[in-house]
């Protein structure tokens, strides 16, 4: 059984002036127990809802765990656990993006989570401190309309796409979460002076969405020739549409360069949660067998993590990506980016 709690969306993301400028069971997958009928936790979800609530039904069949779900997007509901504090309702907090994991975890707000969780998922996509644990990935990409390019006209680094080449051809959505890895990224690999410039380009030359959603609706239909996203809005799309009706395609740029970044989708346990037992149970079956194929089965168009599972829909193998040789710690909590962002006028 399910609670809906919906929380309500803030724009733009991260930027909540609450932050003040800071930020702003392996065991579990099949059996219930007496012991854990009854309990409820409370789940804060920046994850995509339907994905979520798929996750949850499943593991309150298993387990007899109830849960509140709790969705909005990530940044809402990070700031709001930051107000919170130790008087949070959450139990778990289950984000989009490490930076807003990374942001509570700076603040002594999460747990460590199990060991036999966090060994079932590569190290590579778990906190480096076992504050939290990945549970599914996705690729940053570019999405092209079909009659305005080639996949051998694009260049290999998203770096290109703020050049004069592509004036008023190229999309991309700042306030969007997603995009602040990409830029952190971009700083990482070739330095703040060069974030600035490609942001001052990107003002001058490229156009400004809401969101991924509509800018590859844009794409698809021929408003822009090109825009910035992530893999699965595209699949999404496509599946919306049907073959027939999609007009565009996925560019992967070069190896190691910053628009080839994999980001990872992570959930914690609050440090102050009544119910942790039964919260770690969840962490524990996210990574489980279970929850993988959910993920790697749905219309969620991610790559699941963890327990050895792999997607059965029709996605470039995340073993032949070459995202860049970036850690959790290299993209850290987003307020670099969320800074340069504003001094661009972005945000």
């Amino acid at each position: 059984m399910v609670s809906m709690i919906r929380a309500r969306m803030v724009q733009p993301a991260w930027a909540v002036p609450v932050l003040t400028g800071l930020l702003m069971v392996a065991g579990c997958g099949g059996t219930s127990s007496t012991q854990d009928a009854g309990q409820t936790i409370t789940v804060y979800s920046g994850q995509h809802e339907q994905t979520a609530t798929m996750l949850v039904t499943d593991f309150t069949a298993a387990t007899g765990i109830k849960v509140e779900l709790r969705s909005g997007g990530e940044a809402e509901l990070a700031n709001q656990i930051l107000q919170e504090g130790t008087a949070s309702p959450a139990d778990v907090f289950y984000a989009e993006n490490p930076p807003a994991l990374e942001a509570l975890r700076e603040k002594n707000l999460l747990s460590s989570v199990d060991a036999a969780t966090l060994t079932a998922v590569p190290a590579a996509y778990d906190s480096p401190q076992g504050r939290w644990v990945g549970v599914s990935a996705r690729s940053a990409v570019l999405a092209f309309n079909t009659a305005a390019a080639s996949d051998a006209q694009l260049p290999a680094s998203v770096l290109d796409m703020a050049g004069p080449a592509w004036k008023g051809k190229f999309g991309y959505a700042p306030t969007e979460t997603d995009f602040q890895p990409v830029l952190t990224a971009v700083a990482k690999l070739k330095g703040a002076d060069a974030v600035r410039q490609w942001l001052a380009d990107l003002k001058a030359n490229a156009k400004v969405y809401p969101d991924n959603e509509t800018l590859v609706a844009a794409v698809n239909s021929g408003e822009i020739a090109t825009g910035l996203i992530d893999h699965y809005y595209w699949y999404r799309l496509q599946r919306e549409l049907g073959p027939a009706k999609t007009n565009s395609a996925l560019h992967y740029f070069g190896p190691g360069d910053p628009g080839s970044l994999v980001d990872v989708s992570g959930a914690a346990v609050l440090a102050s949660s009544k119910q942790a037992g039964a919260a770690q149970k969840f962490l524990a079956y996210l990574v489980s067998k279970p929850a993988q194929t959910i993920i790697g089965t749905s219309d969620s168009y991610e790559y699941p993590l963890g327990s050895g599972v792999t997607t059965s829909q029709p996605l470039r193998p995340l073993a032949e990506l070459h995202p860049p040789a970036l850690t959790v710690e290299d993209l850290g909590d987003g307020r670099s980016s969320l800074a340069m962002l504003q001094q661009a006028g972005l945000l």
